[in-house]
């Protein structure tokens, strides 16, 4: 008998209990998929966020508030919000100056918080069709801590802004202010990867469909799945997906994978931070 495909899973914030509860009291909520795990917490001013001992490559991603991120080697910056953060191996501390959301991104090696996750569950098994963590080529200045301004180089009719890291990439649509056209979606699947689909504002309506295969018995009916904010759904290959967000005011979806893709990277001025990660040789045209 054929094995089915594996379900999305969803994790809706805005309706779930924490996870983990930080010192101050702000709530964390942790999800992961096979390669990546994502923590939300809803941060006050003065709310500390502690990461130890990560072994690779994390983000901080600062929608609507500013924080002050240092490292265990005391380097540190401060930003506001609307910017991401780019953290390299090792201990790391972030200080938030406001009330908001702080999105931290990491891979799976970062076991600490793995067990800790809602759907950890789902992922008891590794499913044998994804790719592995595979590390692209470090910086050649080194890893250090790289602050991107998510306003810089916007131009009109701009929808996305993607950047990367040696393990991690980011897909960072811009805001919407009124429902994703209907007429204009984009259903599509991935081969060997995950996408991790975190909402950030507004409501969203993730369509799921599994693709037929020979085997009826295998067949799914298709998935229309209603998430608030912040929330994360995990969508594993061949899962074919469409989003769009419903109802009137400011939506943010961010779309995250481990490792990063390759026909993003590959695409002409689609990665913003392109000049600061190489490309492995196997992507570099002759």
């Amino acid at each position: 008998m054929p094995k089915p495909f594996r379900h999305a899973t969803v994790a809706d914030h805005s309706q779930d209990r924490p996870d983990l509860v930080e010192a101050d009291g702000s709530p964390t909520w942790i999800t992961r998929g096979t390669n990546f795990v994502i923590a939300i917490t809803r941060v006050e001013s003065g709310t500390r966020l502690i990461a130890r001992d990560v072994p690779d490559e994390h983000m901080i991603l600062l929608p609507d508030v500013g924080a002050t991120v240092t490292m265990g080697t005391g380097e540190s910056r401060t930003m506001p919000g609307n910017h991401l953060v780019i953290v390299p191996p090792g201990d790391a501390e972030v200080v938030a100056a406001g009330s908001g959301l702080v999105v931290r991104c990491f891979s799976s090696r970062h076991a600490e918080l793995l067990s800790l996750a809602r759907n950890a569950a789902a992922f008891a098994e590794r499913d044998a069709q994804l790719a592995p963590i595979e590390d692209w080529p470090a910086p050649p200045d080194g890893f250090q801590l790289r602050v991107y301004d998510l306003e810089a180089g916007i131009v009109e009719n701009d929808k996305t802004r993607v950047y990367r890291s040696s393990n991690l990439m980011i897909n960072i649509l811009c805001e919407r202010q009124v429902p994703r056209d209907t007429r204009g979606l984009s259903p599509h699947s991935h081969v060997d990867f995950e996408q991790g689909s975190i909402t950030l504002k507004g409501v969203h309506i993730h369509y799921l469909r599994t693709p037929w295969v020979p085997d009826m018995s295998v067949w799914r009916p298709d998935e229309a799945v209603e998430v608030g904010s912040p929330s994360v759904t995990v969508i594993p290959p061949p899962i074919i997906h469409t989003t769009r967000n419903i109802g009137e005011g400011p939506a943010l979806l961010v779309d995250l994978f481990c490792p990063p893709r390759a026909d993003f990277a590959k695409r002409p001025g689609m990665i913003r931070n392109v000049a600061d990660y190489p490309l492995p040789p196997n992507l570099v045209e002759n």
